[in-house]
């Protein structure tokens, strides 16, 4: 290594510095400068070199110098430097050699520099292709290898570059190629486990010399993986086409322009519309009565369902489900299921039909089965609805064969206790002597006959459930307190016991007799009706709501067409009118009984029922409620004016309700009443009869 002294610390001294100091063969072991705050001074410090003010000083401490180069440009200073060198094994490098010296080197550090940055731009390249590449020399080994090979291969530069191709890479075909000479193109094969590419091979030459060969390959294992998927995609395709083909619902696809894609035979079945009119046509093309659903979801992206319209030259009747195919985001298209709407009659008849069956296994109904739509009724429905949803007992009262029945089972199911028991009670079917301990319930013993172990009551049965005590006007006045005392404590006491069970029952009680009158009789406790009437609910008679009749004669036909195997359609208008014209004194149970009669004296053949197949129907018109008289004959002596009043009202509500024919709704609006004042005005004044 060279000892080399810089005397001058100017702008070339320092960059000579900073030249030397970097190379392996050289040592800066000093530098001189008159001026201490050079900036060859401030560099000697950084780099830890001893600086001096003179040459002499430094030649002294310094000793052996092989080389001084003077970078002053000072003949004198040169003078002195040679004259005190002559003789001496020590080289003198003058400035204007040191400025050439120093150019050189300056120009050599640029060629690195550019050789550098070009061989960086030649890497970076070679790493961001999408291709792999090994390259190696004549021996065999390996001088290139760029990013794409090393993750495909699982190869690491650092440990692979200068080892032999076959030591790293023992599948590697590139020494065939070296010593043949000959290229190879897309050749395939497998370089890992699961990892298969395709290469091409070619040597690299220098003139004529072989002095390498490279290989450029890429991997095909995602090429074959999405084969396999396309593959898969076809046999799913194929699978959905006959899935659809198969349907025998009327399927429809349009592209994401509303032109015919795929339809299925069902489609060609119901609109009579083949694949030549269909596809590659307009949405349009299939209906001849309605706008197309496909160009709607196309423009919404919304689906739709149960939208009627009229398809195909036949004009069909259908039902249309239509929804928007959307695949990553972007609309492909939509498909349409059309359903012929008389065979969905038919379902719906045969549904009805299979839950009226169900509905007489389980002798339960909701407020679905209740049917009519008149003004007094759906008052009826209202409250019942209301009532359902509080704890409150309610009292139904309405005429015999009114549906009083139905509703409690309607109460029940609309209720939060629908999912526990509902138990009916007939108070009038019952004997006295059995009916308070089939309510209450009895311990063993209680009585002769008494079953061992005792009975549990109807009422404990019915515990966290509904109890529908029907005709509670006929209880006996015995049975009655017990009965509060139930409503009062919720507890019952079994007969012949002394213990007291908790219960907690929902109870619904019915009537079709006036309970005011009994309670003034002393028939009824009084306090017992207050507990009942807790929210009271008149269900009006058939003849107050006779625009229902057409509604309740469908829904009692299908019940009875189950019952008696037959297919009855409907009644005639003449038929209807006759019913109409009819009081229905027995309502709605009345109703049944005159439809199943007319439909057992039917021949099989006749689907409607007219005139001639019902009985006689006559109308008791003999009984009429005779209004006392108004004029100055009628005796007022004894009563109050209250009572005067109140008669008087009942007289003109009376006549009004006469006047329309008994419909509450025109007779409220009459009197400039609320419906709902009018029924109140009604059960006050004990208005059971108008006719």
């Amino acid at each position: 290594m060279k000892r080399i002294l810089i005397i001058g610390g100017g702008q070339g001294g320092s960059a000579l510095l900073e030249l030397l100091h970097k190379t392996a063969f050289t040592r800066v072991t000093g530098v001189v400068d008159l001026n201490a705050d050079c900036l060859g001074a401030k560099k000697a410090e950084v780099h830890n070199i001893p600086f001096f003010t003179r040459w002499q000083e430094a030649l002294n401490e310094l000793k052996p110098v092989d080389a001084v180069i003077e970078v002053t440009g000072n003949a004198g200073l040169l003078k002195e430097l040679r004259e005190e060198f002559a003789g001496q094994n020590v080289t003198l490098i003058p400035s204007s050699v040191a400025s050439i010296l120093f150019y050189l080197i300056e120009e050599k550090e640029k060629l690195i520099e550019e050789k550098t940055e070009h061989f960086s731009k030649l890497e970076l390249i070679l790493n961001s292709t999408h291709d792999g590449m090994i390259a190696i020399d004549n021996n065999e080994r390996i001088t290139l290898i760029n990013s794409r090979a090393e993750e495909m291969s699982g190869l690491k530069k650092e440990e692979v570059l200068g080892k032999p191709v076959g030591y790293a890479l023992p599948s590697s075909e590139l020494p065939r190629v070296l010593h043949t000479g000959k290229t190879e193109q897309n050749r395939r094969q497998t370089i890992r486990e699961n990892r298969t590419i395709v290469a091409t091979r070619f040597p690299m030459k220098q003139g004529k010399r072989i002095i390498g060969a490279l290989s450029v390959f890429r991997d095909i294992t995602d090429i074959e993986q999405m084969a396999e998927e396309v593959t898969s995609l076809k046999s799913v395709q194929t699978m959905l086409e006959a899935i659809i083909h198969s349907s025998d619902d009327a399927i429809s696809v349009v592209d994401e322009e509303g032109k015919g894609l795929i339809i299925n035979p069902a489609y060609t079945r119901l609109t009579g519309l083949t694949s030549e009119e269909v596809l590659s046509k307009p949405a349009t093309t299939d209906i001849s009565e309605g706008k197309s659903m496909h160009l709607q979801v196309l423009k919404t992206r919304k689906p739709v369902r149960g939208v009627r319209m009229k398809v195909g030259p036949k004009r069909k009747d259908v039902l249309v489900n239509v929804a928007p195919v959307i695949v990553d985001g972007k609309l492909k298209g939509s498909v349409g299921v059309i359903h012929d709407v008389s065979e969905l009659e038919t379902l719906n008849s045969e549904l009805e039909r299979a839950r009226q069956i169900i509905r007489t296994l389980e002798a339960k109904y909701t407020f679905e089965d209740i049917i009519g739509k008149s003004g007094e009724f759906t008052i009826a429905i209202e409250q019942a609805q209301m009532a359902a949803k509080t704890p409150a007992t309610i009292l139904l009262r309405g005429e015999s064969g009114t549906g009083k029945e139905l509703f409690a089972h309607a109460i029940h199911n609309a209720s939060d206790r629908k999912y526990n028991k509902f138990v009916r009670v007939n108070c009038a079917a019952i004997s006295e002597s059995l009916l308070e301990s089939e309510l209450f319930g009895y311990d063993e013993g209680a009585f002769s006959g008494a079953r061992r172990g005792g009975k549990k009551g109807l009422f404990e049965e019915a515990h966290g459930g509904t109890i529908f005590l029907d005709e509670i006007g006929e209880l006996s006045s015995q049975t009655q307190a017990k009965l509060l005392r139930v409503l009062q404590e919720k507890e019952v006491v079994r007969v012949g016991s002394t213990k007291t069970l908790d219960i907690d029952v929902r109870v619904v009680a019915a009537t079709n007799v006036n309970m005011e009158e009994k309670m003034y009789k002393n028939e009824f406790r009084s306090d017992l009706y207050y507990r009942l009437n807790r929210m009271p609910i008149q269900i009006p008679p058939l003849r107050m709501r006779k625009e229902d009749l057409p509604a309740l004669c469908d829904h009692l036909l299908t019940k009875l067409n189950q019952d008696y195997g037959r297919n009855v359609e409907g009644l005639t208008q003449e038929a209807l009118s006759m019913l109409r014209e009819y009081d229905w004194p027995g309502n709605v149970r009345e109703l049944e009984n005159i439809l199943g009669r007319a439909m057992i004296h039917m021949h099989y053949s006749v689907s409607r029922i007219c005139v001639d197949h019902l009985p006689s129907l006559e109308t008791e018109t003999g009984k009429t409620q005779q209004e006392p008289s108004g004029g100055n004959g009628e005796e007022i002596s004894g009563r109050s004016l209250q009572e005067q009043l109140a008669d008087r009202e009942k007289q003109i509500i009376v006549r009004t309700l006469n006047a329309h024919g008994g419909n509450k709704t025109k007779t409220a609006e009459a009197l400039g009443l609320s419906l709902r004042n009018l029924y109140y005005k009604i059960e006050k004044l004990d208005i059971s009869s108008w006719n």
